[in-house]
């Protein structure tokens, strides 16, 4: 029964990731927040836009752009959705694993993806508390996208897919 609800929770992460809600740069946005992980190579930024609702600020939406796994994708996805309505520090209080929990558990070599996106939204809600492990940006209106960043000044980044061999 295990394997089945390991293999429920991949399909569940698939189906976000192939099929992600709110992916792109947001114009506008009241906060922004990147972080990059140098273990695994993952970057993610995260766009906040706020709204004044029953007297409370609340995230009226949020959106991502990512260099990471399928999974990264996935918790992404499904965490801009479920910070919508939510008030800065109710969004702050989330940890990886409920902004994931959707997806059903994560198997253990991709929990650190949903730290990412839990770092990501620290950084764009709460920079001074964002751990000093990411790279997180200041609380701005705009900023360069993810390719930007990543571009070097002079040249162009050439990227190279590479494909799978068959292994003897």
């Amino acid at each position: 029964m295990e394997n089945d609800q390991a293999q429920a929770s991949t399909l569940s992460v698939e189906e976000a990731a192939k099929n992600p809600k709110n992916l792109g740069e947001m114009e506008g946005a009241d906060a922004v927040g990147t972080v990059g992980r140098s273990d695994c190579g993952d970057m993610l930024r995260m766009w906040v836009k706020f709204k004044e609702e029953d007297g409370r600020k609340v995230i009226d939406r949020a959106s991502f752009q990512t260099f990471g796994c399928q999974t990264a994708i996935a918790v992404a996805s499904v965490a801009t959705e479920m910070i919508r309505g939510k008030t800065a520090s109710e969004a702050l209080s989330m940890s990886g694993e409920e902004l994931s929990s959707p997806l059903g558990p994560l198997p253990p070599m991709k929990i650190h993806c949903a730290q990412l996106v839990e770092d990501a939204l620290r950084s764009a809600l709460d920079p001074a508390a964002a751990k000093p492990s990411s790279l997180s940006s200041p609380l701005i209106s705009s900023g360069p996208t993810l390719a930007e960043q990543l571009t070097p000044a002079l040249g162009k980044v050439k990227i190279t897919l590479l494909t799978k061999t068959p292994t003897a």
